[in-house]
């Protein structure tokens, strides 16, 4: 059973910055695949970038390649979203997941795939 705690998110400005984390203990860190969502309100949540386990491979949505950049250390057990030249439409609530892998290069972008959740950490962004 992994646990799944997020942090670092905030109200910035447009153009603003902000560092997601992702602490995860319970498990062996290094055999999970990880992925970013969010949920803004009113609509459904919504994949945002994932990573394979070993960190080597990820996958962005569209409409957040250039400005955000996922990481992941594993000796650390933590996942980074690190999110630049944010706008007011990445205003939602994001969330971590974990799902474990067999195949290290793998990478997750139905939310259905995955079997852990964080609680989610707020980011607003004001125009």
């Amino acid at each position: 059973q992994v646990q799944l705690v997020e942090s670092g998110g905030g109200l910035v400005q447009a153009g603003g910055s902000l560092r997601l984390s992702c602490a995860a203990s319970g498990g062996t860190f290094s055999a999970y695949a990880m992925g970013w969502f969010r949920q803004a309100p009113g609509k459904e949540r919504e994949f945002v970038v994932a990573i394979s386990a070993s960190g080597g491979v990820t996958y962005y949505r569209d409409s957040v390649k250039g400005r955000f950049t996922i990481s992941r250390d594993n000796a650390k057990n933590t996942v980074y979203l690190q999110m630049n030249s944010l706008k007011p439409e990445d205003t939602a609530v994001y969330y971590c997941a974990a799902k474990r892998v067999y195949i290290s290069g793998s990478v997750y972008q139905g939310d259905n795939s995955y079997n852990f959740w964080g609680q989610g950490t707020q980011v607003t962004v004001s125009s």
